[in-house]
């Protein structure tokens, strides 16, 4: 009998060795996609776009990229949703084109990110831009950069702002953000 316990254990032990090198493997891959983002600073934009979703971090950042950008046109996903209700509220009081003809408010469908870029696509065409900034939350970038490369034929720089996460908090985006990215390779969007 004890010669039989060994190997058991000694399965359970190379099994939980692989789970936790599989995890911490993950964990780094994570970290370097969703959270130790780098990208290039757009020196130019015909556009700069804030995608839906925690707007309080979002669209002070895409104002203020804008001016600096000196774009033409400020482009906003209006959702709807409670994290988004600062945009919302901007969309709202922005609405009168004659008023604010650069200010361009658009409701994704689906209400989603691949929503986001087949509109910021059909926007993109319509008005002819050669170039485009995206705003959003850093774990968004590669997940939100794809999709755009997929549907914008313009040339899309992402611009990634930082949540005030927990640590609980990114480890659940690192969790969302790598099924989205697996689905966005699996289902191809626009093209």
């Amino acid at each position: 009998m004890p010669a039989l316990r060994l190997p058991r254990k000694r399965t359970v032990f190379i099994t939980v060795g692989i789970l936790v090198t599989l995890f911490v493997a993950w964990l780094i891959a994570a970290s370097q996609l969703f959270y130790n983002v780098t990208t290039t600073a757009p020196k130019q934009a015909d556009a700069v776009v804030m995608l839906g979703g925690a707007s309080k971090e979002r669209l002070l950042d895409a104002m203020m990229l804008r001016a600096d950008l000196k774009a033409p046109y400020l482009v906003i996903s209006n959702t709807g949703t409670p994290g988004n209700a600062s945009a919302d509220d901007y969309c709202k009081t922005h609405s009168n084109k004659v008023i604010y003809p650069d200010v361009i408010c658009f409701t994704p469908e689906p209400m989603d990110t691949r929503g986001e870029a087949t509109s910021l696509g059909h926007l993109a065409a319509e008005y002819q831009w050669d170039s485009v900034a995206v705003v959003t939350s850093k774990y968004h970038v590669a997940r939100a950069g794809m999709l755009m490369d997929q549907c914008v034929d313009s040339e899309v720089t992402m611009v990634p702002t930082t949540p005030q996460f927990s640590t609980w908090q990114w480890l659940r985006r690192f969790v969302i953000e790598t099924g989205g990215l697996i689905d966005v390779n699996l289902r191809l969007q626009c093209r």
